[in-house]
């Protein structure tokens, strides 16, 4: 039987919005390891994948791995990689770098450009989409399987 999926909607008119968000983005795709981030370029990606990085105890500086592709850091209870995919040109340049590795592992990935691999991308991911709206505030939609399990 296949799980629903749950869709939440929030306003971030600030960075400091992103912290309570990316709490209920984490409790509520409790089950989610990947979470796959799709927005313009400066839309906050990078802000909200921070606060992230922070709430499960990642110590130091969380920055986007624009020329590196993939940053790794130590959380509180396990490895958290930071992908940035805006550089790549196709699936296999993600493929060579060992994504599919990446998501298999169990550690938390968290993808920027999440759109240039549609197809590497687990069905058990959870979806974050940032929008920029006419007022300067943010939209972020999230969706995630509600159990976790294709």
């Amino acid at each position: 039987m296949p799980s629903r999926r749950i869709e939440r909607q929030y306003l971030s008119r600030s960075e400091a919005d992103l912290r309570p968000i990316a709490q209920d983005v984490l409790g509520t795709c409790n089950s989610a390891r990947i979470f796959a981030c799709y927005g313009d370029l400066g839309a906050g990606k990078t802000a909200l994948i921070r606060q992230i990085c922070l709430i499960l105890g990642v110590e130091d500086p969380v920055t986007s791995p624009t020329f590196a592709l993939v940053h790794e850091y130590a959380g509180r209870d396990d490895m958290v990689y930071h992908f940035d995919l805006y550089r790549i040109r196709s699936e296999a340049e993600a493929y060579d770098i060992g994504c599919e590795e990446y998501f298999a592992s169990g550690a938390w990935c968290l993808v920027e450009w999440a759109e240039r691999i549609p197809t590497l991308l687990p069905e058990t991911a959870a979806h974050i989409r940032i929008e920029y709206l006419p007022d300067g505030s943010r939209s972020i939609t999230l969706s995630c399987l509600a159990d976790g399990k294709a």
